[in-house]
């Protein structure tokens, strides 16, 4: 059957059309937008109006992708950034007025389980030991450890993603020394009183380490983190966009993304390698019993 899973997130919304085939998927389209709904969030915790018209747009354009192409059963789901909004509701009416579909609010602890699902169903080979999976979001980040294809051992959620990072501290293009040096420490601070078991590897997944992936290959260790820190701390962000043929809003978060994979790299005591997967990809593989 062909699936469909739209992610709300606190930087983007994304799209997955996937066949769900023998337990497994394989992608037949994706898209997101950066609709930015973090950024959007009010001193007292409110989503603008014009965000929340905005998103709905986006989510019903996507659906509408979605069906053309096929999909018999889609799924909309959003996450840290609306979970933490004291008008996320708001935004699910709006969804659902524009396209006539519910929006889930899923929990910390159900991202964070998706997120490993996603990961390790779709995995290419058995790990030798418990596996470890940083899905660093726009709002928050998900640290999961446990045994594929879904047994969760330990997980833990930090709001702290790339997007309220960047927001937060990195206002120059390139960022500048200080404001990586405040951001840098602001990650320390995050996870500073959080002790993670030790897997035998670690996946990374999400926006910011498929982008750093395109940078510098999908091994992501400590001379890999320092040597693409460096180009994005001296080239313009549309410079490395062009370069490397990434979308320019992705390249002005990925400082952000870059330090917090970094950081939890050091928890994990291990590199980090792109994988396939996350909260989309478990929804679907879910979804069809997979």
């Amino acid at each position: 059957m062909r699936r469909a899973c739209i992610d709300i997130g606190s930087n983007t919304t994304r799209l997955l059309v996937a066949d769900c085939v023998d337990g497994g998927l394989v992608e037949v389209h994706q898209e997101r937008d950066f609709t930015h709904v973090g950024r959007a969030r009010l001193t007292d915790g409110m989503i603008e109006a014009a965000k929340i018209r905005h998103v709905a747009q986006v989510v019903d354009r996507q659906l509408r992708m979605a069906r053309t192409l096929g999909a018999e059963e889609i799924r909309i789901v959003a996450t840290a950034a609306i979970r933490g909004a004291t008008n996320g509701h708001e935004l699910t009416v709006a969804v659902k007025d524009a396209c006539g579909l519910e929006v889930e609010i899923i929990t910390d602890q159900e991202e964070a389980r998706l997120a490993f699902v996603g990961v390790a169903r779709t995995l290419d080979h058995r790990p030798s030991g418990p596996l470890g999976v940083a899905d660093v979001g726009g709002g928050s980040s998900e640290l999961v450890i446990g045994h594929p294809p879904d047994e969760i051992t330990w997980w833990t959620s930090v709001p702290m993603g790339s997007g309220a990072l960047a927001h937060r501290c990195l206002r120059s293009d390139p960022p500048a020394t200080e404001e990586l040096i405040e951001a840098r420490r602001m990650v320390a601070d995050a996870l500073a009183d959080i002790r993670v078991p030790r897997p035998t590897e670690a996946a990374a997944v999400g926006g910011s380490a498929a982008s750093l992936a395109r940078l510098a290959g999908p091994l992501l260790d400590g001379p890999v983190f320092t040597r693409s820190l460096g180009l994005l701390a001296s080239h313009p962000a549309a410079e490395v966009a062009r370069r490397f043929e990434l979308d320019v809003e992705r390249v002005r978060l990925l400082p952000a993304g870059l330090l917090i994979l970094q950081a939890v790299a050091e928890c994990f005591g291990t590199p980090l390698r792109l994988r396939r997967g996350g909260v989309r990809e478990g929804v679907l593989l879910e979804g069809a019993g997979g």
